[in-house]
């Protein structure tokens, strides 16, 4: 029995997607990640610094931020944490914030960095809850990504490793 070559083609072809599939599906960063074809206008970003004094994130623009949203209850929170320090240690390019969702209880958020070994971030609060809201988010934890004209290129949604090649590999295209 002769195959066609027109035959052979379309079977590489379905295995070439197979095989791509099973690759995508694999990989850490796959339904977590979202990246903008076109990046969203953010505007104003405040935030509080663990004195509770404000911080307008618009002066950090020219860099890459990552602005991520977590609560000392959530279990995915505690588990990622490690890896958004060794992201901060290991890229001081860089501006990471660490933005604790729950009322502002300086002792409780110390105690989560303490237990966690976490001394490369510094602990950022927004007590009247506009992030979540501005950004529509929905769970924690909940990652966004600004680019360096102070625009939401991208998102997280849920768990990652942060530290892992490939969440840096992306980042890096916006560098």
């Amino acid at each position: 029995m002769k195959i066609s070559k027109s035959f052979k083609t379309y079977i590489n072809i379905i295995l070439s997607f197979f095989i791509f599939t099973i690759q995508a599906a694999n990989s850490e960063l796959s339904g977590k990640v979202i990246i903008y074809d076109k990046p969203l206008e953010v505007g104003e970003l405040k935030i509080k610094d663990f004195n509770l004094q404000e911080i307008d994130l618009s002066e950090e623009r020219g860099k890459i931020m990552i602005l991520n949203f977590w609560a000392t209850w959530c279990a995915p929170c505690k588990k990622e944490m490690p890896s958004l320090e060794k992201l901060a240690k290991n890229h001081p390019d860089l501006k990471i914030f660490p933005i604790n969702l729950e009322a502002p209880n300086k002792k409780r958020t110390s105690n989560f960095y303490k237990e966690l070994e976490i001394v490369n971030l510094d602990i950022f609060f927004d007590p009247d809850f506009n992030l979540p809201k501005k950004f529509k988010m929905r769970g924690l934890p909940t990652t966004i990504l600004i680019d360096k004209k102070g625009n939401e290129f991208g998102r997280v949604i849920g768990e990652i490793d942060f530290s892992s090649k490939e969440f840096y590999n992306l980042i890096e295209k916006y560098l």
